[in-house]
């Protein structure tokens, strides 16, 4: 390395300037080749920083989305979930309701590609630069839960509960909810009520959402008159996937057995 390159990777790093320490040689001989312009190469050299920020923005918010997998709407298979309803599906992947501080709320039974369909939307959500964090029900409460005991509430709900501008939270009413943590999760949904967006998947319909909530049918009326008064309600049917595939493997193994 000469020490004019030496001098100008020092000042990239000073400047934070990853990607145009890296990629500028190759670009300056690009440039010579070609015979292009001062001006051509100066735009591709940013270009190449832009996207190298944009790659490392992406990566740090998956990271803090914490989605246990990178689900996309091009890998669910639509003969699965047969109830899914497309259309709503894939214009609510344009992400407008997450602008507009809109909910989505994913109904249906069991292994329909309801938490498929949440990781998709938060992946979207990610790419377009938006803070999303991903969690279930259950896991949420345990940390509510531990973050008041701690009395450490207020500190968590501002970091996790209104930090992202998209929060998911997934399995809604697999665990019934204590007295206690129903009335946590009630300030998730009044603290976030028309200032910030959030996905909930549940297999329960609406009419038996307060056996999940302690049975309180004033605190469940009051936390659906917050959660849906600017929701789409997606509702999915049709048999479980994973229900299938083992059907599927078992007539596979019962044609392959030899008549004895």
């Amino acid at each position: 390395m000469s020490l004019q390159h030496q001098r100008i990777a020092e000042l990239c790093e000073q400047l934070k300037l990853a990607g145009l320490g890296a990629q500028w040689p190759a670009l300056a001989q690009d440039a010579v080749r070609d015979e292009a312009s001062f001006a051509d190469f100066l735009e591709k050299l940013l270009v190449s920083e832009l996207v190298l920020r944009d790659e490392r923005r992406t990566t740090t918010l998956m990271k803090l989305a914490t989605m246990p997998a990178v689900k996309t709407l091009e890998q669910l298979d639509w003969s699965c979930a047969g109830g899914a309803p497309k259309a709503q599906i894939q214009e609510l992947a344009h992400l407008a309701f997450v602008q507009r501080a809109e909910n989505v709320v994913l109904l249906g039974p069991s292994g329909v590609g309801k938490t498929h369909i949440a990781l998709a939307l938060g992946q979207r959500a990610v790419i377009a630069g938006h803070k999303v964090r991903f969690i279930s029900a259950a896991d949420l409460m345990l940390q509510l839960a531990a973050a008041k005991a701690q009395g450490r509430l207020k500190e968590y709900f501002n970091r996790a509960v209104l930090g992202p501008k998209l929060l998911i939270v997934d399995e809604i009413g697999y665990l019934p909810f204590g007295r206690e943590e129903a009335n946590l999760f009630f300030n998730v949904v009044a603290k976030r009520y028309e200032r910030a967006s959030m996905v909930l998947t549940s297999n329960l319909p609406f009419t038996q959402w307060a056996g999940a909530f302690a049975d309180d049918q004033t605190l469940t009326a009051a936390m659906l008159d917050r959660l849906l008064h600017h929701a789409h309600i997606v509702q999915i049917s049709g048999e479980s996937y994973r229900l299938k595939d083992k059907r599927k493997a078992g007539q596979a193994a019962r044609r392959t057995t030899p008549v004895q």
